[in-house]
């Protein structure tokens, strides 16, 4: 059952599904928490999210990769839920359960709704984590909100500062790479996103790589739950967003990983680039690591990660 809330402070209309299917038993029993929710960013669009482990706790907020949902946190989010931090992860507007917008399919809307989600729950001192384009969602959302409510900053596979080749980022991908991707799209998304998974996003396609059927079908699922424009218009954001700007903003303590072997986003184009510009950050390069190393490389990344929240 969804009860609809309005949030005087900022004006947007949430809809919120309680566990316990009754604000009251939330109220007096603290313990009780909402688990999966829905939040209306303000050009109507339908955010699902998800609200794990102890309301009071630190603030930990993911934002994930394309054309995944929130589920790609789970390795992340309950490790960290179990240590006693509130964590939090949205599924990204056209993407996994959330509404599926012709329109607003690029980086300054994608960093707004995570401005509502923040803002809604009314999160604070919140380290965000951001994997390949949910990196270039934290950097947009500091570069346009600040750090105000920021306490830290973990870019993971992340697609910042720029992927695109230009003239004056000569190291990057060529443009036609990324129209063959949309190409490859438009023919047949879902062979695609098989393709990607058991493939270069894994490292599944390197010699003696020990293989996760689960994890190819998991990719796939959650990219054909995703809408196909949207995805489609992500790739455009993904690889054309100038993050350079956003990252000069930084001015809290920064934490990138990135696997050496990370075939879609390679690494000193993006985190060795990103390191560079973001004053004070720590690098850690995980050796032999592909593209999606919150799975492949989960104990040693959530350790790390955990770490740097303790610090």
């Amino acid at each position: 059952m969804s009860n609809l809330i309005r949030n005087t402070a900022t004006g947007i209309v949430a809809a919120v599904s309680l566990t316990t299917g009754a604000n009251e038993a939330s109220a007096t029993q603290p313990n009780i928490q909402r688990t999966a929710s829905y939040l209306q960013t303000r050009d109507g669009v339908q955010l699902y999210y998800k609200d794990w482990g102890p309301r009071h706790g630190p603030v930990v907020a993911f934002s994930h990769g394309w054309p995944l949902s929130s589920d790609s946190w789970e390795s992340q989010m309950i490790f960290l839920a179990e240590k006693g931090y509130r964590v939090v992860a949205h599924d990204r507007r056209g993407h996994g359960r959330s509404s599926q917008p012709w329109e607003g399919n690029d980086m300054d809307h994608y960093a707004e709704d995570l401005s509502v989600v923040i803002e809604t729950l009314d999160l604070r001192d919140v380290t965000l984590v951001g994997f390949s384009t949910g990196g270039g969602e934290v950097a947009r959302y500091i570069g346009r909100h600040g750090t105000r409510r920021v306490k830290k900053a973990v870019l993971i596979g992340a697609i910042t500062p720029l992927m695109l080749k230009t003239p004056d980022n000569p190291t990057g991908t060529p443009i036609e790479v990324y129209d063959g991707i949309r190409r490859g799209a438009l023919e047949d998304r879902s062979q695609q996103y098989l393709d990607i998974a058991s493939g270069p996003f894994f490292g599944f396609n390197r010699p003696g790589a020990k293989v996760s059927q689960g994890l190819i079908n998991s990719f796939w699922s959650q990219g054909m739950q995703a809408g196909h424009k949207n995805t489609f218009d992500s790739i455009k954001a993904f690889s054309e967003t100038d993050f350079r700007p956003d990252l000069k903003k930084f001015d809290v303590p920064t934490l990138i990983l990135h696997g050496d072997d990370d075939q879609l986003v390679p690494v000193e184009n993006s985190a060795r680039a990103a390191h560079r510009l973001i004053k004070g950050s720590k690098l850690i390069i995980y050796k032999g690591g592909p593209h999606g190393i919150t799975d492949t490389h989960k104990d040693q990344l959530n350790q790390d990660l955990l770490n740097f929240l303790q610090e």
